[in-house]
């Protein structure tokens, strides 16, 4: 009994004094709250430094970037993402840094328009092309281009009889025509919105006619052959950015342009009448050689939108040349017979549209088609109203099929190959560009 008794009284002894021991160590005394002041001042200074030491890591990754870049032809840096599980920056090195520099790596969007600010060397060079790349200081560009046309006829001379039969000759014509060309085009930028070109182009042509019906056969042929080469019509323009790309709208480029008469014209080149010793049968008129330019002063406004979609990028244009009247001593095509008159080429509209690929870093790949509508030309003899050419007028539609391949960090090597979808475009053509950039 004295036992329990005596338990009781220290367990009530106990539970008495306990509240007053927890609040005693629940107390805080000054040296804690000392010590707690120093370390949240410590913490405090060290996201301050390290802030410091992640913005200039990205200053400097950027100022490396950007030496890279104009070493190897590019402008637009990469940015250091921030060390996975970093902690926030504090106020005062958010308000340095650019907004939401430290998640760029963590959105998709963002990446994407990352990219877009600094596009593939491939990228680059497919911009180009559509003339829509203006950080490029000066470009020397050699080219040479290959088209072949060839054309058949059939001629009729005679009559049907008995709505089955037909009387008098069948004659096959055939012009069958192969063109090289050199351009040297060379490529200034004057700014990033304004670019100048130069193009001088040199042609070698070669034209062979063919008619059948020789001898008074349909299956024999006559044939007679020529050509020509020369310098061709240069042609000065400009490239003016209108609109910079946005997450809306493409890029938007104005072209202005202006062609020389400088190669030789079409007009006033004499014509041979061929026919083959002792056949009465055919007889057909060839020029005597093939020209080298148009022979008139021509100008080009054009439009062309390129939007960015990484890898890939889509490109559309449209434009008009106006082909301004011009005075010859001679239009005609007849050696006896000297005829001064005037010439005005019909006025041609062109457009067009296509998408690049980029596979890698160096190699692209572009699809494009591309249209030209002619009017027809009129010609005009000293003295006389204008009259219409008749079969002047064209509509040249052209399938494009481009490969671009960085050679090094200066050239590039430009190939296309173009297939003719019209009788008024050439069979096929193909060419090679290697661009230079200084």
């Amino acid at each position: 009994m004295h036992k329990t008794l005596l338990a009781t009284a220290v367990a009530c002894g106990l539970l008495a004094s306990l509240p007053f021991d927890l609040a005693a160590q629940a107390a805080p005394t000054p040296q804690d709250e000392a010590q707690v002041e120093t370390l949240l001042a410590q913490l405090q200074a060290l996201k301050a430094s390290y802030a410091q030491q992640v913005r200039q890591l990205r200053e400097l990754d950027m100022q490396v970037q950007a030496l890279q870049s104009r070493l190897a032809g590019k402008t637009a840096p990469t940015v250091l993402p921030a060390p996975a599980g970093a902690p926030p920056a504090p106020e005062t090195a958010q308000a340095a840094a650019p907004p939401d520099e430290g998640n760029r790596a963590g959105s998709a969007s963002e990446a994407q328009a990352a990219r877009t600010e600094a596009p593939t060397r491939s990228l680059k060079d497919a911009l180009q092309q559509e003339h829509a790349l203006f950080d490029r200081r000066f470009t020397l560009e050699n080219s040479v281009s290959y088209s072949r046309y060839d054309r058949s006829q059939i001629t009729l001379n005679g009559f049907l009889a008995l709505d089955a039969i037909f009387l008098g000759n069948i004659a096959v014509e055939d012009v069958k025509s192969d063109s090289l060309t050199y351009n040297l085009a060379a490529r200034y930028g004057f700014s990033p919105r304004l670019t100048l070109n130069l193009d001088v182009p040199y042609l070698a042509r070669r034209t062979v006619y063919q008619k059948g019906g020789a001898g008074g056969s349909a299956a024999a042929l006559a044939e007679e052959q020529t050509g020509g080469k020369g310098l061709g019509d240069i042609a000065l323009s400009a490239n003016y950015k209108l609109f910079a790309e946005t997450d809306t709208r493409p890029d938007t480029v104005l072209t202005l342009g202006i062609t020389a008469p400088t190669g030789q014209a079409p007009y006033g080149i004499l014509w041979k009448v061929i026919q083959p010793p002792g056949d009465q049968y055919t007889r057909f008129a060839v020029p005597e050689k093939q020209p080298t330019g148009n022979g008139v002063w021509q100008a080009n406004l054009g439009l062309s939108a390129i939007k960015t979609l990484d890898p890939a990028i889509v490109f559309a244009n449209i434009g008009y040349i106006y082909s301004r009247p011009r005075d010859f001593s001679n239009i005609s095509t007849d050696p006896q017979n000297l005829s001064p008159g005037s010439v005005k080429l019909g006025n041609t509209y062109y457009f067009g549209t296509g998408v690049a690929f980029a596979f890698n870093e160096r190699t692209s790949l572009s699809l494009s088609f591309s249209d030209k509508l002619s009017a027809k030309a009129e010609l005009r003899y000293q003295g006389s109203p204008w009259t219409k050419v008749i079969g002047s007028n064209a509509n040249a539609a052209t399938f494009n099929l481009g490969v671009t391949h960085a050679l090094s960090e200066h050239t590039t090597l430009v190939s296309m190959l173009g297939i003719g979808l019209t009788p008024d475009a050439p069979d096929f053509s193909l060419s090679f560009k290697v661009p230079y950039m200084f």
